[in-house]
């Protein structure tokens, strides 16, 4: 159940994605199905992580959504489909406490009725 302010049902989604135009998109996406209230997108992060038994550097960007926990897989849906990595990071974390107009702007801003464009 959430409070008044959405405090309990908000989360924000880790995304990272190669520089350039598919984060753009991504996050262009999750705004405009109303998935996301809204998508940050920092750029000039660098990854370190193994794949396929190799240690491998990459600059990525990484895209810090805004949403709601219910509407997770869902948006995890949206950036599987548009992904290019076989498998995109794609992690939630709780928001415990914040700005409860804020808190509120995104559950305003991402009604769980919303369709998929």
């Amino acid at each position: 159940m959430s409070t008044a302010d959405g405090s309990n049902e908000t989360i924000v989604v880790l995304v990272t994605a190669p520089p350039g135009e598919l984060a753009r998109a991504i996050a262009r996406r999750l705004v405009d199905a109303r998935l996301a209230a809204c998508v940050n997108i920092v750029t000039s992060v660098e990854s370190i992580y193994r794949w396929e038994g190799q240690r491998c550097e990459e600059a990525e960007w990484l895209l810090v959504i805004k949403t709601r926990r219910p509407l997770f897989d869902r948006v995890a849906s949206e950036v599987k489909a548009l992904h290019n990595y076989a498998i995109p990071e794609i992690i939630a974390l709780p928001i415990v406490s914040g700005s409860k107009d804020y808190l509120r702007w995104v559950v305003e801003s991402t009604p769980l009725t919303s369709p998929i464009l």
